[in-house]
């Protein structure tokens, strides 16, 4: 009882001395459809899926897991890419591979990193070998 009165009390002074709270962890939640039309550029794939994210403000972590089906062949390659607006084509930010679906995965990001998915510029691709730069794809959006 006394280290949480003690811990209490410190994070108080803290507060009142700087006016900075203790950083609190807030888990941010993405999702986004994949789909052929929303690859840059588009195209023909009937592959869909989707990939749900959780964004760790305190640790960085980025986690997430998802499904597809009806590629047109084994992936290759997954991974987020960013930052770009919406239907505009960008370098890989963080690897994710998905070999088989359901997929998951998890990666310590940079603070400019988690900025770009909070402001809208990542999107989730999935490669294959028909589609090198992309079959399916997604742009996260906040989850409701």
């Amino acid at each position: 009882m006394k280290t949480i009165y003690l811990a209490l009390t410190a994070a108080l002074a803290l507060t009142a001395l700087t006016g900075i709270a203790p950083a609190e962890a807030k888990v941010l939640k993405y999702t986004a459809m994949l789909s052929g039309k929303n690859a840059v550029p588009p195209n023909d794939s009937k592959g869909t899926g989707e990939i749900k994210v959780r964004l760790n403000t305190k640790t960085m972590m980025l986690r997430w897991h998802g499904d597809y089906k009806g590629l047109s062949g084994p992936q290759t390659m997954a991974h987020f890419h960013g930052p770009a607006k919406a239907g505009t084509a960008a370098g890989v930010l963080v690897p994710a591979m998905a070999p088989a679906s359901p997929f998951k995965g998890k990666a310590k990001i940079t603070d400019a990193e988690a900025k770009d998915i909070e402001g809208g510029m990542v999107y989730y691709n999935v490669h294959t070998k028909a589609h090198p730069g992309g079959e399916i794809s997604g742009w996260l959006k906040p989850a409701m």
